[in-house]
């Protein structure tokens, strides 16, 4: 069964043949169009392309010059070729490689075989150059790789034809969209563009390119991608859906608020954006791709300054050796196919003169109108980017050719008589320096080439707009352009669409609106920015953020210091309270056996002495750096010392009403429980059984409690129910004795025990009375000094109130401490009631 009829592509596109030993293909979209009759069935092309004319012709003068190059690269052989017009139509494309993988000598060849898993013959094309598009490509590689066919691409990026599983004999001498998309993701981030847009043709190019960029740009936290319009497959077409596709896309453009518009798409459809750019005066920033980032037809567009800055990519450019020598001396008098049919077309004009001819330039596509063009005007059209590429692929294959055959610059080791397969070995492993290139293949036939980074200039100065190279993308993934281009782009604050591209110290970039436009939002309390639109951080847990918001300050610990003011006033009372208790209990002890010692309790006033002496101490557990240990001895030994010093004075005041009681009943029953060690032990066993708990379940225990600006280091009660139990408990004791005390106030009590024990005790209710309210009230590092201050008053009352007048005695009125004047103010004391009074 036939495949194709050869004669087909023959009849509808142009041709051109050389021979030779070994034969290179050649498949070029020479026409844009291709017109399919539904009448006829016939099939013609449209849209001549001078420009991609001239490419075909770098692969006829690169083939020619290997071939006449002294020293000889293949001595003894020379190359031939067989290129075709695809006509830009994926059909004779593929009819096209067809007719290439035929045996000339055997026209029938193009024949599948009898048996379907018998091999196929060995094509005399060894190699193939093409196709343009990635589309066409793709086609084009899965057909010759059935006869292990070297294609190689040079215009045709699609990241698709990397994948060796699929194409497994494609090689291309042109970078992989995969590094375009990662060298325009690094344009936009070193430009300091915040947003941009992506248009997108819905082609293998198209679809590709754009879903990389647009995974790159993701990952880029501080760049939004607003958008990704895909243009209809025939967008180029003039019809109703187009131009309304048009007209919504010129409209999402002008809403936008994105910093560039990157256009992924082919040439004719850039050219029906950027002219309704024109009509529109957007004036915005596009990113052109390498399919049109040096389209002459583009960027001679009329008013193309009304649409605004455009820069670009395009493989690495340079000039095909003496190439535009040879357009301009007409091809050398050459001549082949293709240029025959141009000639017929478009003949020379060589009496023009140079403004005539340079106005010339512009070639129509209605192919009746017979046009001439000056030789020196038509090398304007030759380029600089796709040109070389097709360059280095003939010179790529001669380098694969000239390994396969062993030869030098005398002769060859080898025939001709080797498989397709045997060259595309070779090829892929080609690694030498061309006309200042290195070429080489990665192991995804991908070359190691980087990008030069255009822009078209059009100021007023130039009659045209010049394409100009300003910087390069290196494989490595640098991006190199000016320095002085990059500061004036990072230094704009805010975009022509009033959005903020960076912010102060203290203020980030946020998104607001679900859109890629962003405002400067001040950080918040606790967080910081350094600027350039960072996101805030949170401060370390121990820091806060200066009043600015652009950094972290360290927060000030604060604690009761001991060389404050008011901490040295308690210490030195605190001192003085020590030392007091120690003179007194050294009187107490010398005068032990006095009536004044008696009467306070005698050996009971030395334990309350040293009761006092521990909550002198404890007052300096307040101050300082707070520990767990310093909290545990504070409050809670100061509830057991003080529950001692009361139950000790308690003790005491049953003793006076048992002396002083006359009735026998209550006398009797104030003598059963007269019983000063047992009422002082289970007075304090009570507050023993309150504290202990609370220490062992729930200890207090340094705490950091946390302020905007300081850190305040405090002791944390642990529970405050054992808290409020052990002072309620003590305050019940004070009540019982003032009361107590204030019904003994009417006995003969020459010391003043119970007036006294009275004011003490009520000194220490006002005391805790009025501690409460400010310690729950008060905030801060003096809380603790609240504490200290109320256990200081607290012991000076018992300390004053009750056992310094009674040193005072021992001292200084010794007539008073014997037991004669005891009696004595006893007998007074009744016969002032008219109570006798017997003496003996």
């Amino acid at each position: 069964m036939a495949v194709f009829c050869p004669c087909l592509v023959e009849n509808v596109s142009l041709h051109a043949y050389s021979p030779g030993d070994i034969i290179i293909g050649g498949v070029f979209p020479i026409h844009g169009e291709i017109n399919r009759s539904t009448v006829s069935g016939q099939l013609s092309c449209s849209g001549y392309d001078i420009q991609k004319f001239l490419r075909t012709q770098v692969m006829i003068h690169a083939i020619r010059e290997i071939n006449q190059r002294t020293p000889r690269v293949l001595p003894n052989f020379t190359i031939g070729y067989d290129i075709y017009d695809t006509c830009g139509d994926i059909s004779l494309a593929i009819r096209a490689t067809l007719q290439l993988l035929r045996r000339q000598s055997e026209p029938q060849s193009c024949l599948v075989p009898t048996r379907f898993h018998s091999a196929l013959t060995e094509p005399e094309t060894k190699a193939v150059i093409g196709e343009y598009s990635s589309e066409g490509s793709i086609a084009v590689a899965r057909v010759v790789a059935l006869s292990s066919v070297t294609q190689i691409g040079y215009a045709a990026t699609c990241q698709l034809l990397s994948r060796k599983l699929k194409f497994p004999t494609f090689l291309r001498t042109i970078p992989s969209d995969e590094h375009q998309t990662k060298a325009i993701a690094k344009l936009v981030s070193k430009f300091n563009w915040k947003s941009v847009a992506i248009v997108a043709s819905d082609d293998m190019y198209g679809k590709y390119g754009s879903e990389n960029l647009e995974d790159l740009l993701s990952k880029m936290k501080d760049i939004c991608n607003e958008f990704i319009f895909v243009l209809p497959g025939n967008f180029s077409h003039n019809n109703s859906h187009n131009h309304t596709c048009l007209a919504d896309l010129m409209s999402k453009i002008n809403k936008s608020s994105a910093e560039a518009v990157i256009l992924f798409t082919k040439e004719s459809n850039a050219a029906v954006i950027m002219e309704a750019a024109i009509e529109r005066s957007l004036n915005r920033t596009w990113i052109a791709t390498d399919t049109w980032s040096t389209s002459m037809k583009v960027s001679a567009l009329p008013g193309i300054e009304m649409a605004g800055e455009v820069f670009g990519f395009v493989s690495k450019r340079n000039e095909v050796p003496d190439f535009k020598d040879y357009v301009i001396s007409m091809f050398n008098g050459t001549t082949n196919g293709l240029l025959e049919d141009y000639l017929a077309h478009f003949p020379l004009c060589f009496d023009q003169s140079e403004e005539n001819g340079e106005s010339n330039c512009s070639l129509t596509n209605n192919q009746t109108a017979k046009q001439c063009l000056d030789p020196s005007s038509l090398a304007n059209y030759i380029d600089q980017d796709i040109s070389y590429n097709i360059y280095l692929a003939v010179q790529v294959i001669a380098e694969g050719l000239r390994s396969l055959l062993k030869c030098d610059n005398h002769h060859c080791e080898h025939s001709t008589e080797f498989t397709a397969q045997e060259l595309f070995m070779e090829i892929k492993n080609v690694n030498f320096t061309v006309n200042k290139t290195h070429i080489f293949f990665d192991s995804n036939g991908d070359p190691g080439l980087g990008y030069d980074i255009l822009y078209w200039n059009k100021t007023e100065s130039k009659q045209h707009t010049q394409i100009e190279t300003i910087g390069e993308y290196l494989p490595s993934g640098q991006v190199k352009v000016p320095d002085d281009l990059v500061r004036n782009m990072c230094s704009v604050m805010v975009s022509a669409y009033n959005c903020s591209k960076t912010c102060k110290r203290g203020q980030e970039l946020k998104m607001q609106n679900k859109s890629c436009c962003n405002y400067c939002i001040p950080c918040a309390d606790a967080e910081f920015s350094a600027g350039k639109g960072e996101e805030c951080k949170r401060c370390g847990a121990k820091q806060y953020s200066s009043p600015q918001r652009e950094r972290c300050l360290e927060k000030t610990v604060q604690f009761l210091h001991w060389a404050e003011p008011f901490v040295i006033v308690l210490s030195a009372l605190g001192v003085f309270g020590i030392t007091v208790t120690i003179v007194f209990a050294v009187l107490f002890t010398v005068y032990r056996g006095t009536p004044v010692v008696k009467a306070v309790g005698g050996y009971l006033c030395l334990l309350e002495l040293f009761s006092l002496l521990a909550c002198f101490c404890l007052s300096f557990s307040f101050a300082g750096k707070p520990t767990d240990g310093s909290c545990m001895v504070g409050l809670p030994l100061f509830g057991i010392a003080f529950s001692l010093c009361i139950s000790c004075i308690l003790a005491n005041l049953l003793q006076i009403l048992v002396g002083f009681s006359f009735q026998l009943n209550k006398r009797s029953r104030a003598k059963r429980l007269h019983q000063p060690a047992a009422v002082v032990t289970i007075v304090t066993g009570i507050q023993l059984a309150l504290c202990v708990p609370w220490l062992c379940l729930y200890p207090p225990h340094a705490n950091d409690e946390i302020f905007r600006e300081s850190i305040l280091k405090q002791c944390e009660k642990g529970s405050y129910k054992f808290f409020i139990a052990m002072l309620a408990y003590n305050a019940f004791l004070a009540l019982i004795c003032f009361l107590f005390a204030f019904k003994g106030k009417q006995l003969p009590d020459l010391y003043k025990n119970a007036s006294l024990i009275s004011i003490s005790m009520l000194l220490f209710l006002i005391v805790w009375v009025f501690f409460i309210p400010i310690y729950i009230s008060l905030i801060g590092r003096y809380k603790s000094a609240i504490e200290s201050t109320a256990i200081l008053i607290s012991s000076y009352s018992i300390l004053g109130c009750h056992l310094a007048p009674k040193c005072y005695i021992m001292v200084f009125r010794k007539e008073l401490n014997n037991e004669s004047a005891i009696t004595e103010y006893i007998r007074k004391h009744y016969e002032q009631k008219g109570v006798s009074v017997v003496t003996s």
